[in-house]
């Protein structure tokens, strides 16, 4: 089928197809193309230009009515798989208590890894498709979903079975990655040890055997995993060929960034609390720093310090969060205002932050992220618009004219 985008404005986010991800400098540059057409055949971008479009036999012509074309949003740190809400926390927060003290007191992910348990693997895919189809009405076309509300081995194979069935039954780009040491289950309180070895000699297992994740992550922080139990784990999903992906730093300064970088981690996310040292270690891998601006919103956390890593010639990337207890949006347009109006990223950097560096921290920056001949045509048909700053700077009026994936 052959697709021909007429009367565009600006093409936004035009990369080689050999640029996977931008670091430093690079991210202040969005390269754009003026008075432009677009041609998609079978699903990828055959071809793009300025000026007159080409004659050719297409089946389907969209007049862009002077709208900007851009590539998708990719969200490369979710939990949209879970059941109910915890909007009860919501009222401890505003009373005061925080993330470790609700958990400490037994609530937060104990509380959803609860509902989940009650809830039937159906019943869990229709409140997670709500929440896909959400995000998907947004503009984001590539997303990571992770398990880590089950707790003990059924329910996580639950959760991840469900993110299978959510990557068969959309048209967006799906990654799922195994987190079950989220927090300890409440089976094994007081006995961390224990559990951890139940992730690496029980869950992992399973999870491989049946081939169901992408990625493998930890809760790498003060009051959930230490740096040795995350080694532990990351050593054992290696037998697997799951690569890492790391909590890390959300909550303390807590070694996470490193074991990360040691094991070749695709990313470490969260990265509130962060020095010279996280930098440092950056520098000298592959791994993208991915922050996650919703989180230091909705809980009260400092914001990660994006403007610092990009000043010292690292990437960023920007993530959504989406769960119940710390972030609950996965409007990854709103990500990016954040990233402008809290991190003071400028909107070129905000947008290769949600979009190309995004991709590459969920591993797809070869085949989404950017406008590139021959990656798939997920694109967002903007409504006519003044700049790309106004789409963070206006970030509740409606931007969005068609989304062609």
């Amino acid at each position: 089928m052959k697709i021909l985008i007429d009367n565009i404005s600006s093409l936004l986010g035009i990369l080689p197809c050999d640029k996977k991800l931008l670091a430093g400098a690079e991210m202040s540059e969005v390269q754009s193309l003026d008075n432009a057409w677009l041609l998609i055949e079978d699903g990828f971008i055959a071809d793009f230009g300025s000026g007159e479009a080409p004659q050719v036999d297409v089946d389907r012509q969209i007049d862009a009515e002077g709208g900007f074309v851009m590539p998708t949003f990719c969200d490369p740190h979710t939990h949209i798989v879970y059941a109910g809400c915890r909007d009860g926390e919501f009222r401890d927060k505003i009373e005061g208590l925080s993330y470790e003290e609700i958990a400490a007191r037994g609530g937060g992910i104990l509380n959803s890894a609860d509902l989940l348990h009650n809830t039937s693997e159906d019943e869990l895919y229709r409140q997670s498709m709500e929440r896909v189809r959400e995000i998907m009405s947004m503009g984001t076309g590539a997303v990571e979903i992770k398990s880590g509300y089950g707790l003990n081995t059924e329910d996580e194979l639950k959760m991840l079975r469900v993110i299978k069935r959510i990557k068969e039954s959309v048209p967006i780009e799906v990654r799922a990655t195994f987190l079950g040491a989220h927090a300890v289950g409440r089976a094994y309180h007081g006995r961390q040890c224990q559990y951890v070895d139940l992730v690496c000699n029980e869950m992992l297992p399973a999870v491989a055997a049946e081939g169901l994740a992408d990625f493998v992550d930890v809760f790498c922080d003060s009051g959930f995993f230490t740096v040795e139990e995350t080694s532990c784990i990351l050593d054992c999903a290696s037998r697997y060929g799951l690569v890492p992906k790391i909590h890390a730093n959300e909550l303390a300064i807590s070694g996470g960034v490193q074991v990360g970088v040691a094991h070749n981690a695709l990313s470490v996310d969260h990265l509130e609390n962060t020095g010279a040292e996280e930098i440092a270690v950056l520098k000298c891998s592959n791994t993208m720093p991915t922050m996650l601006p919703g989180c230091s919103f909705f809980l009260g956390l400092p914001y990660g310090n994006a403007r610092g890593f990009i000043a010292s010639g690292l990437p960023v990337a920007l993530a959504s969060d989406y769960n119940p207890g710390s972030s609950p949006s996965g409007n990854m347009r709103f990500v990016m205002a954040l990233g402008c109006i809290k991190m003071r990223l400028t909107p070129e950097q905000a947008f290769n932050a949600c979009t190309i560096n995004a991709a590459y921290a969920m591993g797809v920056s070869d085949s989404l992220g950017s406008i590139t001949k021959g990656k798939k045509a997920s694109l967002i048909i903007t409504k006519q618009l003044p700049s790309l700053a106004y789409i963070p700077y206006s970030h509740q009026t409606p931007f969005i004219k068609e989304i062609i994936w």
